[in-house]
């Protein structure tokens, strides 16, 4: 039986996570709430990890939020997040606990790096803007995984998920992603009745998203390959792993899709005064794929679970 400690467990990918090991019948789920354990305090993570035997770690808990969010609270960004990796990376170590999985983001990447992104992209280029301090904050737990790798023996690995949606993810009609944003306005817009419903932008943008489910399972999946075949297919100065469909789709589809999924009929109109982005945005997954993980869910499949949860779940989204 191993004991696993799954840090960040209400989150949407903690969350996933947990519903991936909750299948097994050789796995002790260890979680605690914020109320229970402040990440932040060293002192309480060490006392944790001390009071408990711990035999792996799946570390997702993060400080997260929307480019407002980014931009308005820089410094709890960056403070909150390399607290929380540093202490529940270093106890881990202090305790011997000898397996850990560090979850990422796709933003560690250059603003301007070449498209798809691949993991070599990393420390080329300038970030963007808006995100920084969140991006310094998970380019630092991918080296503090090497380091102690490094220096201790340890068996600490990262994987960078792209955009991610489904079951947990957040509804709030201002503060939330663009897949929960969309679902939650077309919702609204069929139950009223709408005629049309405004999209930002002209929609031919490119973005790649995957399913909380399949980057849970592409997480456990990794974290169960043996050393050898973790370390043939990476680098020790270069671990992480991009977890992603591979594929992407433009603004567009996705807006369509989204309305076929929500049963909205009415019309779609375009404002293309408001910004596109980045035109591009997809993850090379190729070191993924040679360690025997692909994704299950296509885009409509996806986006119709995601609703499904929202159906059930609306109650907690008034407001």
């Amino acid at each position: 039986m191993k004991n696993v400690f799954v840090a960040g467990h209400r989150g949407m990918v903690g969350a996933a996570i947990v519903k991936q090991l909750e299948s097994r019948d050789n796995v002790k789920i260890i979680t605690r709430t914020r109320t229970e354990l402040d990440l932040t305090s060293q002192q309480a993570v060490s006392a944790f990890f001390a009071d408990n035997i711990i035999d792996e770690v799946y570390l997702a808990a993060a400080k997260v939020g929307g480019i407002y969010a980014n931009n308005t609270y820089p410094a709890e960004f960056i403070y909150e997040n390399l607290m929380i990796e540093a202490n529940i990376i270093h106890a881990a170590h202090m305790n011997n606990v000898q397996k850990l999985l560090f979850l990422g983001s796709s933003c560690i990447y250059p603003k301007l790096a070449e498209q798809p992104m691949t993991e070599s992209a990393l420390l080329t280029g300038t970030l963007e803007e808006t995100n920084e301090p969140y991006a310094i904050a998970k380019i630092a737990g991918i080296k503090l995984c090497e380091s102690y790798n490094r220096q201790f023996g340890r068996d600490y690995r990262s994987v960078m998920p792209t955009n991610l949606y489904g079951p947990n993810d957040n509804f709030h009609p201002e503060n939330s992603h663009v897949i929960p944003a969309l679902l939650r306005r077309f919702h609204e817009a069929a139950q009223r009745g709408d005629n049309e419903v405004v999209a930002w932008g002209s929609g031919t943008p490119m973005r790649e998203f995957l399913h909380v489910d399949d980057m849970a399972a592409a997480s456990v999946h990794v974290m169960d390959l043996d050393n050898d075949t973790y370390q043939a297919n990476t680098q020790s100065m270069l671990s992480h792993i991009n977890v992603g469909t591979g594929e992407d789709c433009t603004i567009r589809e996705l807006v369509e899709t989204v309305a076929k999924v929500t049963g909205f009929s009415g019309d779609i109109r375009w404002d293309t005064s408001k910004p596109d982005g980045a035109p591009r945005k997809l993850m090379k997954v190729s070191r993924l794929h040679a360690l025997g993980w692909k994704h299950t869910y296509n885009l409509e499949q996806g986006l119709q679970h995601a609703y499904d949860w929202f159906l059930a779940n609306q109650d907690n989204f008034r407001g």
